[in-house]
């Protein structure tokens, strides 16, 4: 038999568990559950155990302002990221609500009953309103180019997204093909044990060094609450990467002199720097990689590991061999090439009947889809910490979900067929983003169909968003004709 809700969240992750948190609290009334695919909560952090994995957004940001993050340590590792996220389950209490090994298969929407059919396979739920917090990676697959001749290759191989937990690498020569967040953190904790770690990439990355420990809140913590600490730490954090992510737009050659000059300064040669960290595009026309307390450069300028710009013939028995003609050797290749991203979890979304394309919809305030009722789906910053847009867009759904229910609303639609013209929902120019656009519902140019990648912006705006705005409101037949 189909269990009936008010309200299902898909996935316990970091959004998943904050979107449970907040439902608690300002519809305590409302009957929900979460949906986990997996045995365990975390999402991502779960997801992922590659050595060293940490986050790549600062701590204080990253976290919910409902939950202080405690520790001065700004860039924290995937063991303590996934405490924080069991702590807001156990004191919400979600957890009991978790129904864990639950994947989501298909939600169908049905007009004339004015709910949601999700079969998963745990069973099959009812719910009025339906909320995705699946992120956007795809869990099942990393993303892989073809490797000629991997075959070949006599040691091991492996994807991060899929660690083996008995993998030694101690004294081996490990080659990390990649130069996006997951290989710079791979290679300084690789370097840690291994003989020698080559960081391979075809281009270079910008990076960006940041402190693992932030000393201004260790100091305000022994002295202050833990919430005191979290609003200050968090605004001034918010306050620099946004003022230089507008720096970067605005003056992307004084961006460029900055991030060049950390780089030669802790690495000590200017010629090196302009080989291996001198992108051909502007900073946050892709993500910055951020390293902490620069031990990336650390280990390279140590002799313990090393930076190869070049492209792959293909790999032989005794490591990789490059267009160049060299080989580099290796006991252990590491493909840390990317992800897949995925919309909605990959769920098949139907109404009435018909099948809904998220690649053909666009994004209403950046977490409806166009002419899709009672859905709505979260998707982070690409140029700040993901949970500051996830918490708005949870505290939006709060507001829409108090709104329906002041007003006797069973139904929100965003409007079918948004005006005017079209652009990416994730206006970047990663390789994992290009490759997943047609994925992704689009965006308009004006509000509400618009995401403005702005915190400050959205955290004034969002509260005082109209929610009427090109959205049709609607209740359920037997209460029309009660009233008539």
């Amino acid at each position: 038999m189909a269990e009936h809700l008010d309200v299902l969240i898909v996935g316990a992750g970091l959004s998943g568990v904050g979107a449970a948190w907040r439902l608690t609290r300002e519809h305590p009334e409302r009957s929900f559950a979460v949906l986990e695919a997996r045995a365990a909560l975390g999402g991502t952090w779960d997801l992922f155990r590659y050595p060293g994995v940490r986050s790549d957004s600062d701590m204080f940001t990253m976290s919910y302002p409902f939950k202080p993050w405690r520790s001065d340590r700004s860039l924290a590792d995937g063991e303590s990221i996934r405490t924080y996220i069991r702590q807001i389950a156990e004191d919400g209490p979600i957890l009991p609500r978790i129904r864990f090994d639950t994947k989501v298969l298909t939600a169908a929407w049905s007009s004339e009953e004015q709910r949601w059919t999700v079969e998963t396979t745990g069973g099959t739920y009812v719910c009025r309103f339906l909320y995705c917090c699946t992120g956007y990676y795809d869990y099942d697959r990393g993303y892989e180019p073809e490797f000629p001749g991997r075959e070949d290759f006599a040691g091991d191989f492996v994807h991060p997204q899929f660690w083996p937990a008995d993998l030694d690498t101690r004294g081996k020569r490990i080659v990390v093909i990649g130069s996006g967040a997951t290989a710079v953190t791979l290679v300084p904790t690789l370097a840690g044990t291994a003989g020698h770690v080559t960081m391979l990439q075809r281009s270079p990355t910008y990076m960006a060094i940041l402190p693992a420990r932030d000393k201004m809140a260790a100091a305000m913590m022994r002295k202050l609450p833990a919430g005191v600490v979290h609003r200050v730490i968090r605004a001034r954090n918010v306050a620099v990467s946004q003022g230089f992510y507008q720096l970067a737009r605005r003056r992307p050659e004084r961006a460029r002199a900055i991030l060049r000059k950390f780089a030669v300064g802790r690495l000590g040669d200017e010629a090196y720097v302009d080989t291996h960290f001198k992108p051909a595009y502007d900073p946050w026309d892709q993500r910055l990689c951020v390293i902490p307390d620069g031990d990336l450069y650390d280990v390279i300028r140590s002799g313990r590991a090393s930076v190869v710009t070049d492209t792959i013939d293909r790999l032989v028995p005794e490591g990789v061999r490059l267009s160049s003609g060299t080989t580099i050797p290796a006991d252990v290749v590491v493909s840390a090439t990317g992800l897949r991203l995925l919309a909605v979890g990959g769920i098949r979304v139907t109404v009435d009947g018909t099948a809904v394309n998220p690649g053909e919809q666009v994004a209403y305030r950046g977490m409806m889809f166009s002419g899709v009722p009672n859905l709505a789906f979260c998707i982070g910053y690409t140029n700040a910490s993901w949970t500051l847009r996830a918490d708005l867009s949870h505290r939006y759904v709060m507001r829409l979900l108090t709104f329906m229910n002041r007003n006797g609303y069973t139904v929100a639609r965003p409007d079918a067929k948004p005006p005017g013209p079209r652009r990416p929902l994730l206006d970047f120019t990663s390789g994992y983003v290009q490759r997943a656009l047609s994925l992704f519902p689009q965006q308009g140019t004006r509000d509400p169909w618009t995401i403005k990648q702005n915190y400050v912006y959205d955290l004034i705006r969002s509260p005082r968003a109209d929610l009427r705005r090109n959205m049709t409101f609607s209740r359920e037949r037997t209460r029309v004709g009660a009233a008539a």
